[in-house]
């Protein structure tokens, strides 16, 4: 019989430097009423200058890591969700795993846009399922900072970096730890959230630099209309298939992109908003790590969860990309 998967612990990675609404007052045409009236945010976290993904990915790790008495050395394997890498190789698995010393893990890096941590999280649990890993860090990790531009207030105000990691191990007990996932892609979605330039299609030129083609591009409209629906849709779908209603979920961790998609997703749901864990108005869309971040105020400094308690995690990304993963905590 397969063995389902269970979180033994939480790590993660915050910069130091504090971007406000304020700052960007300073810098575009908006204001902090505008900015947290359409999205919740207040302020994020920016990476510091000449430290990249890895960084983050790896201390995040570290503290995880630490927090189970776990040695490097006994990681089987290392997923990394990520879209923005170090470099397009070597993968940020191969530097994290070399970062923390877990000189026998093996690993890889994972793109999914913003729901590449329950992706990362729903593949780490199968790994384990078939019996031939014991720890596997599954982590959320994103310097959004590196591909915003700051010149363009419909996308500037959005994103932060941070990084966040769980332990995966095999639940010690039969009907808790990870036991149900959704996923879901629409390759469609590509036209309305993507980067224009820097891989094989389009490589960087004078030109793709001078035309910011590096940088985020989105249609708000279109991926709002679409996330709404299918972040919702799949939040509902794992909680009746598993014959769960929101009076039995303790807590819903969405996807941090906005305020409007998280409590749609809530309502349809039938959540109370206590039950709901937002950070949004503190770190902003940390892409796949916003997910990870959540799991770590509501476990390591609130302690919200208890043993049998149930927890969905629902995202939606770039691709587009979407999903949900329900859990019974066990600790």
């Amino acid at each position: 019989m397969a063995k389902s998967a269970y979180i033994r612990s939480i790590g993660r990675c915050l910069p130091e430097r504090k971007l406000t609404n304020q700052d960007l007052e300073k810098m575009v045409d908006t204001t902090d009423e505008w900015i947290f009236s359409r999205t919740g945010i207040r302020e994020r976290r920016i990476l510091e200058p000449g430290l990249g993904n890895s960084h983050m990915a790896a201390r995040a790790a570290r503290e995880c890591l630490d927090r189970a008495g776990v040695e490097a050395g006994e990681v089987d394997v290392i997923i990394v969700a990520t879209v923005t890498p170090d470099m397009f190789f070597p993968s940020t698995a191969c530097l994290v795993q070399k970062g923390i010393g877990a000189k026998n893990a093996w690993g890889f890096d994972l793109s999914a846009g913003c729901s590449g941590f329950v992706f990362a999280l729903s593949t780490g649990a199968q790994m384990i399922g078939f019996g031939h890993y014991k720890k596997i860090l599954a982590i959320g990790s994103d310097v959004m900072s590196s591909i915003v531009d700051y010149e363009d207030r419909s996308t500037c105000v959005l994103f932060g970096d941070g990084a966040g990691a769980v332990l995966l191990e095999p639940c010690p007990e039969d009907g808790y730890g990870v036991l149900d996932f959704i996923q879901r892609i629409d390759g469609r979605g590509g036209d309305f959230l993507h980067m224009k330039a820097g891989g094989s299609l389009k490589p960087a030129t004078l030109e793709t630099v001078r035309n910011k083609e590096h940088y985020v591009y989105q249609e708000g409209r279109q991926v709002f209309k679409f996330a709404v629906t299918e972040m919702a849709e799949v939040s509902a779908k794992i909680m009746d298939r598993n014959g769960l209603t929101g009076q039995d979920v303790k807590l819903f961790i969405p996807h941090q992109a906005n305020l409007r998609i998280i409590d749609a997703s809530a309502k349809r749901m039938k959540i109370d908003p206590e039950k709901v864990v937002i950070n949004i108005d503190k770190y902003a869309n940390t892409t796949a790590a916003t997910i990870p971040l959540c799991l770590y105020e509501a476990v390591n400094e609130e302690k919200k969860l208890n043993k049998g308690d149930y927890l969905v995690m629902s995202a939606f990304g770039a691709g587009f990309t979407w999903g949900s993963v329900l859990m019974r905590w066990w600790e």
